[in-house]
C-alpha cells in the first residue's frame, strides 16, 4: 500500500522515453519522506507522439500534476510548449523543469545550476581559473557551457570530433566560447583550470581514450557528467595523474532541488544520506 500522504498534496512527475532508468523518483521520494511533506513524484513514460497531449492535460489541470521534470527526448518540445519559459531555457532551447502557476505553464532548465552546485559542494574554489575545456558538443554540453560562462569563465574551449557541432555552440553562447577539432585538445588544455567531459565515453564500462592531463594548470579540476560508473575511466586517469576530480552524481542530485521547491514548497538539501541512497541503488543494478 502506498504512503497515505500521497493521497494529498501536490503531484509531480518525471517524463521521458524511456523513463524506467530514472532515479528522480528515488531522489524526490527521499525528500518528501525526510521533510514529512504530503505529495507524490512518479515516473511517467510518454512517447514523443503523445507528448503534446501530455502537456495539454498538464496545462488544463486534468492531469492533476503541479509540474514535473522532463528528460530525453522531450526537453526541446517542453520548452516550445511552455507558456512562459525563462531566460535560461530560452537561450538553451530546452527545458527540464515545468510548473503551473496561476494556470500558466512555466519552464526552466536546472542542469547548469546542478552542475555548478555539485562543483561548489565537492571542490570549493574550482572557479579560481577563467579558462575551461569542454570535451564533447552534444546536447548535454549546452547547459554546462552556459553555466560555466555565467560563472565568469572568459575562455571556454569546446573540443569535438565533429567541429561543426562545436561551432554551433560557439555561435549560440557568444565570444567566450571557441570551437576546436579533436586534434586540438592538448593545445587548448594548456593552462586551463577546468576540464569537463560531456561525452558518454566510459559510461557503463565502455572504453575511453587515454588522455594526458599534464597541460592543465597544476591545480585544475577534472569533472565528468557521467555518473555510472561513479569514477569514470576519464576521472580515473585524471586522478592517477594527480588532479582533483569531481564525479557527476552531484549534478543529478542538485539539479532536482529547484523543481522540488517549486512543487512542494520547501527547499531540500543534498546530503550524504541521499548520495549514499543513490549509490546503493546504482550498485544494485
Amino acid at each position: 500500500m502506498g504512503d497515505s500522504r500521497e493521497t494529498f498534496g501536490p503531484k509531480a512527475f518525471v517524463t521521458g522515453f524511456p523513463i524506467k532508468h530514472s532515479r528522480s523518483p528515488l531522489i524526490h521520494g527521499y525528500w518528501l519522506k525526510t521533510l514529512g511533506l504530503p505529495g507524490s513524484y512518479r515516473a511517467h513514460e510518454v512517447a514523443p507522439e503523445a507528448f503534446g497531449d501530455f502537456i495539454r492535460a498538464l496545462k488544463d489541470g486534468s492531469s492533476g500534476f503541479a509540474g514535473g521534470n522532463v528528460t530525453i527526448p522531450h526537453k526541446e518540445m517542453a520548452f516550445r510548449l511552455a507558456d512562459r519559459p525563462d531566460a535560461l531555457s530560452r537561450e538553451l532551447g530546452a527545458a527540464n523543469t515545468l510548473w503551473l502557476e496561476d494556470g500558466v505553464l512555466h519552464a526552466t532548465n536546472t542542469d547548469g545550476r546542478g552542475f555548478i552546485a555539485n562543483l561548489d559542494e565537492r571542490h570549493p574554489g574550482w572557479d579560481r581559473h577563467r579558462r575551461a575545456v569542454v570535451f564533447g558538443a552534444g546536447g548535454a554540453s549546452r547547459a554546462i557551457i552556459q553555466a560555466v560562462r555565467d560563472r565568469g569563465f572568459r575562455e571556454i574551449h569546446v573540443v569535438n570530433r565533429t567541429v561543426e557541432r562545436a561551432r554551433e555552440l560557439a555561435d549560440r553562447f557568444g565570444p567566450s566560447v571557441q570551437a576546436h577539432p579533436a586534434g586540438a585538445l592538448a593545445e587548448v588544455m594548456k593552462g586551463a583550470g577546468l576540464f569537463i567531459n560531456t561525452t558518454s565515453l566510459g559510461m557503463d564500462g565502455e572504453a575511453a581514450p587515454q588522455l594526458d592531463f599534464s597541460p592543465l594548470a597544476a591545480d585544475a579540476v577534472v569533472t565528468d557528467i557521467v555518473y555510472v560508473p561513479l569514477k569514470t575511466p576519464i576521472l580515473a586517469q585524471a586522478e592517477e595523474q594527480g588532479f582533483p576530480i569531481v564525479d557527476g552524481l552531484g549534478m543529478l542530485l542538485h539539479q532536482a532541488v529547484p523543481g522540488f521547491e517549486r512543487w512542494f514548497g520547501q527547499r531540500p538539501v543534498v546530503d550524504a544520506a541521499l548520495r549514499a541512497l543513490i549509490i546503493a541503488d546504482m550498485e544494485s543494478h
